[in-house]
């Protein structure tokens, strides 16, 4: 017997709270355009926006004052530190660079440690002599595989961070590349210290990751959830052209499945945030912002705002 309107009302109803009931609050963040260095003013700057999730003020490792400073004004605020951006290639052909960068990616673990960061960032790097992050054919290798790992060993054994993590975003032309080589990666470095990143757009590569990216994006939070520390956000469009050509975009203006990605994002078993990133104005950002929020309620998602 098919069910009435009235029961199929109560099941749907039911279906939806249960699956509301799983998710927690997403803590969104991204850059500020506010000229100063008062980390009371930068921490209230980012309530004012709306963000509850924020990248590391600019601090060095050596001004401890200035780094408890932004703990306690941003712990005030209820704004987390979310992520310290490393960003040097320590995979560079140069020996001597390539050891420079190490001792920076150090330094900056080591902060993200300091400030009570969420996670330090960077790629695992490029054999690329040119371009820091650029594509090589030996970044798919085996010997690519093997120096990451030893790497992101070397910087965590060398800081012993304990309340923050490591992490790497995945590349589309160097490893990882995909949720598989990514849960590769972390089987292979076996430390607690060492997460995931997760940027959805860099993960698509290929016309059939973007048609299908809904699933790519379920299959990541699969896979790698328990690890997922901080995610980005900014949305892919197709450029038509002779060849492939994917174009970021402000959110919304292109086609990641942002209804997917946030309720995938909510269900994380820990408290990871997502970050507006590589925008170009204030208005940018704003108009993200705001897609997000949209289609988080859409999907039953709450902000912690």
């Amino acid at each position: 017997m098919l069910p009435n309107r009235r029961t199929f009302l109560a099941a749907t109803a039911f279906s939806f709270t249960a699956r509301a009931a799983n998710l927690h609050p997403i803590r969104l963040g991204g850059p500020i355009f506010l000229k100063s260095d008062d980390p009371k003013l930068l921490a209230k700057e980012h309530r004012r926006l709306g963000y509850s999730a924020a990248y590391c003020p600019a601090v060095e490792l050596s001004d401890t004052a200035r780094i408890r400073a932004i703990q306690d004004a941003f712990a005030a605020e209820n704004v987390v530190i979310s992520e310290v951006g490393a960003w040097k290639n320590m995979l560079d052909p140069d020996a001597q660079k390539r050891a420079d960068n190490l001792r920076y990616v150090n330094d900056r673990l080591a902060l993200a440690e300091a400030v009570g960061a969420r996670c330090c960032v960077d790629i695992a790097g490029s054999f690329n002599p040119k371009v820091w992050y650029g594509p090589d054919p030996k970044n798919l290798s085996q010997e690519f595989f093997d120096a990451t790992v030893e790497n992101c060993r070397n910087v965590i054994d060398a800081v012993k961070p304990t309340r923050t993590r490591f992490t790497i975003e995945m590349m589309g032309w160097s490893l990882p590349d995909g949720p598989d080589s990514y849960l590769k990666l972390i089987r292979a470095m076996d430390r607690k210290a060492f997460g995931v990143h997760l940027d959805v757009c860099n993960v698509i590569n290929s016309p059939e990751r973007f048609y299908r990216n809904t699933d790519v994006i379920k299959e990541c939070f699969a896979k790698l959830g328990p690890w997922i520390i901080s995610c980005h956000a900014k949305d892919l469009q197709w450029v038509t052209e002779y060849n492939v050509h994917f174009l970021e975009v402000v959110p919304g203006r292109g086609q990641i499945d942002y209804k997917t990605y946030l309720s995938q994002l909510a269900q994380c078993p820990q408290d990871a945030s997502l970050m507006l990133e590589h925008l170009s104005t204030t208005e940018e950002y704003e108009e993200g912002k705001q897609y997000i929020f949209g289609r988080g309620r859409e999907a039953g998602v709450r902000f912690i705002l």
